[in-house]
C-alpha cells in the first residue's frame, strides 16, 4: 500500500507545495527526491514519486514553482526558470529547503539517499550532489547542465545516470559526455543514455492528464512514448542496483 500526501514548506521566498509518497509500514526505506522539469511540478512526477513508493522508496517530487505550473506559457516559463539556472546559491537553497523537508519524514533511512531530476530540476539535483550531499545514485534525465568542473566533482561519491535524446537541441550527447568527462576525472561512477530520434523532454505525453502541451510551441520539444519507457526503466534499475534490498523493511 501507497500512501500520499501534499506537503507545503517555504522556499526561495515562496510557499512551495510538493508531493510525498511513501510505503505503508514504519521502514527504514531509502529516499529519492525528485526535480521536477522547467514546465513545473506535474502528475508525472506525483507519479514517479508513487511508482517508486510502490518499490519500497520514500518519494519527494519537490516544487519549485509554488504550485503553478506553465503549460502552453513558455515565456513565463523561461522568465521563472532562466534566472534560477544563473544563480547557482538560489538553486542550492531551494534543493536543500526540499531535501529538509524530505529528510524529515518518518522512516527516511538518511543513509540511503538518491536524486532524480529532469529539465531545471535535473541541474537542481547535481548541484546538490556537487555541494557534497551523499546521494548514492543520481540520474538526470535531459539536465540543465552545471559548469564543467572536474575539482567540484572530486570527493563525490553515488552512481550517476544521464540520460538525454540525439536530437535534444538543450542537452545534447556532446554536452553530457563532455560534463560526463568531468566526473570521470573526479573518479565518479558515471553512464550516458542517448536515446536515439528523441527530442527534449521526450517523458512529456500532452494526450496525459499533466502533460506538457510544450511539445506544439517549443522547437526540439516532443514526446517519444519508446524512450520515454526505456529512460524510466533505465532510472528503475540504478536504483535497485544501488538499494538492491529497497523493500525489505517493515511494513503494515
Amino acid at each position: 500500500m501507497v500512501v500520499t500526501d501534499e506537503i507545503t514548506y517555504a522556499a526561495d521566498g515562496l510557499t512551495m507545495i510538493a508531493h510525498l509518497a511513501r510505503p505503508s509500514g514504519t521502514g527504514p526505506w531509502p529516499a529519492v527526491l525528485i526535480g521536477h522539469d522547467g514546465i513545473g511540478l506535474d502528475d508525472y512526477q506525483r507519479r514517479r514519486a508513487d511508482i517508486l513508493a510502490e518499490h519500497g522508496y520514500i518519494a519527494l517530487a519537490m516544487d519549485y514553482h509554488a504550485g503553478r505550473t506553465f503549460f502552453g506559457e513558455p515565456e513565463a516559463m523561461l522568465a521563472r526558470v532562466m534566472p534560477l539556472l544563473a544563480d547557482s546559491e538560489r538553486l542550492h537553497a531551494i534543493g536543500h529547503a526540499a531535501l529538509e523537508v524530505l529528510l524529515d519524514v518518518p522512516g527516511v533511512d538518511r543513509d540511503r539517499l538518491a536524486a532524480l531530476g529532469y529539465g531545471a530540476g535535473g541541474r537542481i539535483v547535481l548541484e546538490l550532489a556537487g555541494a557534497k550531499v551523499p546521494f548514492k545514485a543520481v540520474a538526470a534525465i535531459h539536465p540543465a547542465l552545471p559548469a564543467v568542473d572536474t575539482d567540484v566533482w572530486t570527493g563525490v561519491g553515488g552512481a550517476f545516470l544521464l540520460c538525454t535524446g540525439s536530437e535534444d537541441p538543450l542537452c545534447t550527447p556532446a554536452q553530457l559526455v563532455e560534463f560526463g568527462n568531468a566526473l570521470q576525472n573526479a573518479g565518479v561512477d558515471w553512464r550516458v543514455n542517448v536515446y536515439g530520434g528523441a527530442q527534449h523532454a521526450f517523458w512529456a505525453d500532452p494526450n496525459e492528464s499533466g502533460g506538457s502541451p510544450a511539445d506544439a510551441t517549443v522547437p526540439g520539444v516532443a514526446h517519444h512514448a519508446l524512450h520515454s519507457a526505456r529512460a524510466w526503466q533505465a532510472v528503475l534499475d540504478l536504483l535497485a542496483e544501488v538499494f538492491p534490498t529497497a523493500g525489505d523493511a517493515e511494513s503494515a
